[in-house]
């Protein structure tokens, strides 16, 4: 069950453009799961596909998560800014720039 719930996740993180983001609940809500936005932390983190670009899911404060940050502390910042995703002075995602509204 959980993988074919995953691969909805997957299938709606593939659509995210680079240097654009999207939160687990966006989503959990796009997949027609308003309540799964947990799910969807699983599922990225969890995820062995390179063609699922996980680390463009933050969460809903923009936050990015150590699961992300394979080969250093940083990883998923690191990846994000190269894309040209703006982060605010706290550490976190401007989602106001940035979230991808599809």
């Amino acid at each position: 069950m959980s993988g074919q719930v995953f691969e909805v996740f997957y299938r709606v993180v593939r659509a995210i453009p680079a240097g654009k983001v999207a939160t687990y609940g966006q989503i959990a809500r796009l997949a027609g799961m308003p309540r799964c936005a947990r799910t969807v932390g699983y599922a990225m983190a969890g995820c062995q596909d390179p063609s699922v670009p996980c680390h463009r899911v933050v969460d809903r404060y923009g936050g990015t998560k150590a699961c992300f940050d394979t080969l250093a502390p940083g990883t998923q910042r690191a990846m994000l800014e190269a894309e040209g995703v703006p982060f605010r002075p706290d550490g976190t995602v401007d989602l106001a720039q940035c979230r991808w509204e599809p």
